[in-house]
């Protein structure tokens, strides 16, 4: 496929890179926990189903969730082991809040399930490659977590044109995707090819950040060594924060921009992050469902930083412990970036799908100070990179005006920080808008339980009405039967020969 010429996006930031600390080491292994913590919702959608009790043995790669509903994915056990608990656990989320977790004691073994990989993917098909793909638990692992065998599915109505692999990772520290380009190149082919074959995509570009020539360089020697795959190109995009985000991605290696509230499909293009892609060809290829996940551990209080393979359900303070980082069991630290992560203070939460990173001893991008009055530079606007007017936003969610807010275009704001981050009133933006979209979603909640309620009741009502007709039906009737009945005897007593004579 020939590269055509760049687009590009607005607003956007040059930020301080912060990578070359955790990038200096191989990939390592992240030790065994003695107890692996695992929450069943680590996806978006509906949460897994158990299908073990507390008690049951279990082997590595078993499956201990089941997918409930569409939007879900199964779960499987990280090492072999004892179910000692299913219960509410504290979970990583900025709420604080605990989830049903499945706690697994290890018993050292790491015993595997005996494991079907698939030779031939040409004898699948894509249907069964999704469901493969579905019940090896593999959902999105850029942070967004929303489960890849549905992006696989475009439908009768669509057609996929191009494929595109996001190894842009374009917020500061965070190097898990580079160092996995870096090392394991021939493994994200492996999913590169089944993605293009459940998909039957014309063109793919893998669109890494022209920080990584590591990276570039690594992806196109494995690439000129699979002359079976077609049509497929390595792009370098140029530095610029969120480039990685998903539809300022696209704007960059198409030059199209996804309509609001549309999605890549309507373009006839699917996204997915590299370390999704290498999870999909150990899963097709190896029969090895998710049960691990590359996670950076950076910072300025952190001695042995670098990248390390961590089993799902891996308590947070034993990776710490394990490089060495130099933190109070209370102090608080950032999961995922300094601009979209959030910060956490128990560090006994596990390490699930969707964790990417652990920062300590870093500033997230929120305004430490107190804020003050908003000034109406426009700077917040210039750095949008979704062409959003910020300041009306803000203004907006602040009056807890939501109708106002969506008018506004709310729901196209990708929370990526950059408004925050230029305000010079140290107005923490993203706040605001999280707070709206929250409360939109939960009116729209009300507002659907509110008009379910009212079909219910009048619904019920016109039961009634119409069950009241039925009776007042069979009442009339039955008098009409009854008279009926009773003229009839009338009739018959009058043509009687006894009735005529006298005493």
């Amino acid at each position: 496929m020939a590269q055509n010429k760049l687009g590009t996006f607005p607003g956007g930031l040059k930020l301080a890179g912060h990578k070359h600390r955790s990038t200096q080491e191989a990939i390592q292994k992240a030790p065994l926990s003695k107890q692996l913590i695992l929450p069943l919702q680590q996806h978006i959608g509906a949460a897994s189903t158990p299908i073990v009790a507390v008690g049951d043995k279990v082997l590595k790669g078993q499956k201990i969730a089941r997918a409930d509903g569409h939007v879900s994915v199964y779960l499987h056990a990280p090492s072999s082991g004892t179910v000692s608990a299913i219960d509410d656990q504290p979970i990583p989320h900025p709420s604080g809040l605990s989830a049903l977790c499945i706690t697994i004691d290890t018993d050292g073994e790491d015993r595997w399930i005996e494991r079907a990989p698939i030779s031939d993917i040409t004898t699948l098909s894509e249907h069964e490659i999704r469901q493969l793909i579905r019940e090896a638990g593999i959902v999105g692992l850029g942070g967004a977590g929303f489960p890849s065998y549905i992006k696989l599915n475009p439908g009768v109505h669509h057609h996929v044109e191009t494929l595109i692999l996001n190894g842009v990772e374009c917020e500061p520290y965070i190097t898990c995707d580079d160092m996995l380009m870096r090392e394991r190149a021939q493994g994200i082919l492996d999913g590169l090819e089944i993605m293009q074959y459940a998909l039957r995509v014309k063109n793919t570009v893998i669109a890494i950040e022209d920080n990584k020539p590591e990276a570039i360089a690594a992806m196109e020697l494995a690439l000129a060594s699979r002359a079976n795959i077609k049509n497929t190109n390595v792009v370098a995009v140029p530095t610029r924060y969120p480039a990685g985000s998903e539809k300022q991605l696209i704007q960059v290696v198409t030059g199209k921009q996804v309509p609001s509230k549309g999605l890549p499909l309507d373009l006839g293009i699917v996204c997915h992050n590299i370390g999704t892609t290498y999870a999909i060809g150990r899963a097709i290829n190896n029969g090895e469902p998710l049960i691990s996940r590359i996670v950076t551990v950076t910072g300025k209080n952190v001695k042995k930083p670098g990248n390390f393979e961590t089993l799902l359900g891996t308590p947070m303070h034993e990776l710490l412990a394990f490089c060495d980082t130099d933190r109070k069991a209370d102090d608080p630290f950032i999961l995922g970036g300094p601009m979209m992560g959030y910060n956490l203070s128990g560090d006994h939460l596990p390490v699930t799908k969707t964790a990417n990173c652990i920062l300590v001893g870093v500033d997230d991008g929120a305004p430490a100070s107190t804020p003050m009055p908003c000034i109406r530079c426009g700077d917040c606007a210039e750095a949008c990179p979704a062409s959003l007017l910020p300041q009306q936003l803000y203004w907006h969610a602040r009056a807890k005006d939501l109708e106002k807010t969506q008018e506004y275009n709310l729901f196209d704001c990708i929370e990526c920080g950059c408004c925050s981050y230029v305000c010079p009133s140290k107005i923490p933006l993203v706040h605001y808008f999280r707070f709206a979209k929250t409360e939109t979603m939960t009116q729209q909640l009300e507002t659907q339980k509110s008009d379910i309620a009212r079909v219910r009741h009048e619904n019920r009502l016109s039961r009634h009405e119409l069950e009241k007709q039925e009776k007042e039906e069979r009442q009339r009737q039955r008098k009409l039967a009854l008279a009926a009945t009773k003229a009839a005897k009338e009739k018959e007593a009058a043509q009687s020969p006894e009735s005529g004579k006298e005493d």
